[in-house]
């Protein structure tokens, strides 16, 4: 591993405000050149803002910046490549219909003849994927291109235009526990090549697995920098929530179930290009309980979410939802989902559930516009949805707490808590929650499953789409397994180990 005398970067005396609020408070950082350097802390807690003055998107109040030795002035992203850094979001930056070899070329064209500008980009690429270990198909559409080759893809346009310091936001959370294997080694290997990594993520164990120093910041302050041989999991938890975090299974903790409240038999999706999504699933949901379904990611978890919330109508089968039926012919709409008390929080919050150019307010009441409390025949009181906002900011802690900032302007765990924020503040029946805590930060992760513990309590039916089996293990009182479009077996939580819903969801338990 190389060290040198200058750091790869140092960050000093960073202030950054957004209005009344501190993102950055006096922040110094130290970023070993050919090292894996993790970030972690809060949502709000200042990783991206920083992350984001090193890259150019921001310019800080105050403060210095040095790369390899030497003072730099970045006012731009352009100005971050020209030094060799370079920028993986959380949420990837690709054109969906170009080709993974046009969303390398685009904007960085050698030649002003794209044949042959195609020719030395393609050439470039199959060197850099064979030094690698990043292979992926350079004539795909993104579209087409699996979560983890498009990650692949990020990392792969970053090194194409020469960096040399690569920061990674959150780069597993979507990503398979097979797909984050391959991409640690990958990012192992490029540590290994000289590359200097730094890691933004929620995940203290993928920290400890990867990282060489781990950097904590909390309210926009750095609290603690340590080498990872003095780190520990609950080390780490306890300095970015400043105190003691508990996210396991109580020994008390056993469902007390009711009725049926839905009950689904033979669902059946075939897709237009005639894949079989889903292959006769039948299900029951009662009051009163969590049942996870776990999977790896593309094996119809997402189908099936879709279907039960009407999103979706299937090819065949049926569905009864409290006292209504449904069947293929006549299915359930979102509309009448709600109005038969079942909420929905999508797995993709930024395509799905939340409108990014809306405020928070906005987004908020979305689906919920035209409650009484909300409207009266059919004019819509703001201020009455600005105030509901407030109060559901408060109540699941949303930061900023600031009903006017548009979604987008929000972390991703903050965007989470407003869809949550949402949906559960209903007191719904039946609760549909794919993914519930991906980007979201541990201290927010324990209030997110005391929030479904007490939904729960409370006689809802809970269905949680996770691919995190920790989290199914924490939450769920019976577990589904999936496996290419089916349930590949269920057992209840006093059966399951990681081991063992892994064998399900491979399909080697035979």
């Amino acid at each position: 591993m190389a060290e040198t005398t200058a750091p790869a970067v140092r960050m000093t005396g960073i202030h950054k405000h957004f209005g009344a609020v501190a993102a950055n408070a006096d922040v110094c950082l130290n970023v070993t050149a050919g090292t894996v350097h993790g970030i972690v802390g809060e949502n709000g807690a200042g990783k991206s803002t920083l992350m984001s003055i090193l890259y150019g998107f921001y310019q800080a109040d105050s403060g210095l910046i040095e790369v390899s030795g030497k003072p730099a002035d970045i006012r731009n992203a352009d100005d971050a490549i020209a030094l060799g850094i370079g920028m993986v979001h959380q949420h990837f930056m690709l054109v969906d219909t170009l080709s993974a070899l046009d969303n390398v070329m685009l904007g960085a064209e050698p030649h002003w003849l794209l044949k042959r500008a195609d020719t030395q980009v393609r050439s470039k690429l199959m060197a850099l994927m064979e030094s690698t270990g990043l292979h992926i198909s350079l004539d795909t559409l993104v579209a087409d291109l699996p979560v983890g080759d498009r990650q692949r893809l990020e990392i792969l346009k970053t090194l194409y235009r020469g960096a040399r310091i690569l920061i990674l936001d959150e780069p597993t959370a979507v990503l398979t526990p097979q797909e984050t294997t391959q991409l640690f080694a990958v990012l192992r290997r490029l540590r290994d090549q000289g590359t200097t990594l730094i890691l933004i993520t929620h995940k203290l164990k993928e920290v400890m697995a990867l990282c060489d120093r781990v950097t904590v910041m909390r309210e926009g302050r750095v609290v603690e920098d340590i080498p990872i041989k003095a780190a520990s999991v609950e080390g780490l938890a306890l300095a970015m929530v400043g105190r003691r975090v508990n996210m396991g299974r109580s020994l008390d903790d056993v469902a007390v179930t009711g009725e049926v409240v839905l009950q689904a038999t033979h669902l059946s999706v075939t897709d237009s290009m005639g894949v079989h999504r889903l292959k006769d699933i039948s299900l029951t949901l009662c009051a009163g309980e969590i049942v996870g379904v776990a999977g790896v990611s593309g094996n119809g978890q997402s189908e099936l979410m879709d279907v039960l919330c009407g999103l979706l109508v299937p090819n065949q089968g049926q569905m009864r939802l409290l006292d209504t039926s449904f069947e293929s012919a006549h299915w359930l709409d979102p509309d009448t989902a709600r109005e038969l008390g079942l909420a929905h929080v999508p797995e993709d919050r930024q395509a799905r559930a939340l409108v990014m150019g809306f405020a928070a307010w906005e987004s908020a009441v979305l689906g919920y516009d035209d409650l009484p409390e909300y409207a009266t025949h059919g004019w819509m009181n703001h201020a009455h949805m600005r105030q509901a906002t407030a109060d559901m900011m408060t109540r699941f802690d949303v930061r900023p707490p600031d009903a006017e900032l548009l979604c987008s302007k929000f972390s991703g765990g903050n965007q989470q808590k407003l869809v949550l924020a949402r949906e559960l503040g209903r007191a719904p029946k039946v609760l549909l929650v794919g993914q519930p805590t991906r980007g979201v930060d541990i201290g927010a992760i324990e209030f997110i499953y005391t929030q479904l513990r007490a939904l729960r309590q409370a006689g809802c039916a809970v269905l949680v789409v996770s691919s995190e089996l920790d989290e199914i293990l924490a939450l769920a009182d019976r577990v589904l397994v999936m496996n290419q479009g089916r349930i590949a077996g269920e057992l209840p939580i006093a059966e399951c180990s990681e081991s063992a819903l892994g064998l399900l969801m491979t399909g080697d338990n035979a």
